[in-house]
């Protein structure tokens, strides 16, 4: 499953109504053209698709008085909303993401109620926890890779990555049950979105035929 829809679906959710360049522009804010798939050509085309496929809202927006051409507004529409909840709730709990799902997931995880957001990642662990075990039916950790060749160094990466992943979500489920974070329901959360005159320090500054539409 790519990202690029949990991410676009999500920035635009958070703005309310954005036009391409906007989405573009708190993606790259937040680093996701580094860990992920959200290049400008693909964040472009999601918006295009999605509003296609009843999952966007496309609003024609008369162009400035500088002049150019109409920009398209994006509004996520109630179908959209339960497409993004649906792909939030699958990366949450889904141990064998790549890590854009797992980024994007932790990124929006506050657009869902605290105690769901626990449960979500309660089963994230419990997932891993089922997937190591099937794994050490046939590699025992404690022996070592050498058991199985240098090729039981794929395993050993595999078993530490796994272990490291269980370890920081209890201690991410233990932050949230503390009480850190503003979750739906609980007032105004935190959005990391920049105003339209802020500059972004994490621009890629790359030019892009859709920028201006």
């Amino acid at each position: 499953m790519s990202a690029i829809r949990l991410l676009v679906l999500g920035a635009v959710r958070q703005h309310g109504r954005a036009h391409g360049y906007q989405v573009r522009n708190d993606l790259e804010y937040w680093g996701a053209h580094e860990w992920s798939t959200a290049k400008p050509g693909s964040i472009y085309h999601a918006l295009k698709q999605m509003a296609k496929q009843g999952l966007l809202h496309a609003h024609e927006v008369a162009p400035s008085t500088a002049g150019g051409p109409p920009r398209t507004e994006y509004e996520i529409t109630e179908r959209g909303t339960e497409e993004y909840l649906r792909l939030l709730r699958e990366a949450l709990t889904s141990y064998d993401q790549k890590m854009d799902m797992k980024s994007a997931a932790i990124g929006f995880m506050v657009d869902l109620p605290r105690a769901e957001a626990v449960a979500l990642l309660k089963e994230r662990i419990r997932r891993i926890e089922e997937w190591r075990g099937a794994v050490t039916e046939h590699y025992v950790p404690e022996q070592g890779p050498e058991q199985l060749g240098h090729i039981g160094e794929i395993m050993n990466l595999w078993i530490h990555t796994a272990d490291a992943e269980a370890a920081w979500t209890h201690g991410l489920i233990g932050r949230i049950e503390g009480g850190s974070y503003t979750f739906a329901g609980e007032g105004e959360p935190f959005v990391g979105i920049l105003a339209d005159d802020e500059e972004n320090p994490y621009a890629t500054d790359e030019p892009h035929p859709q920028d201006a539409h």
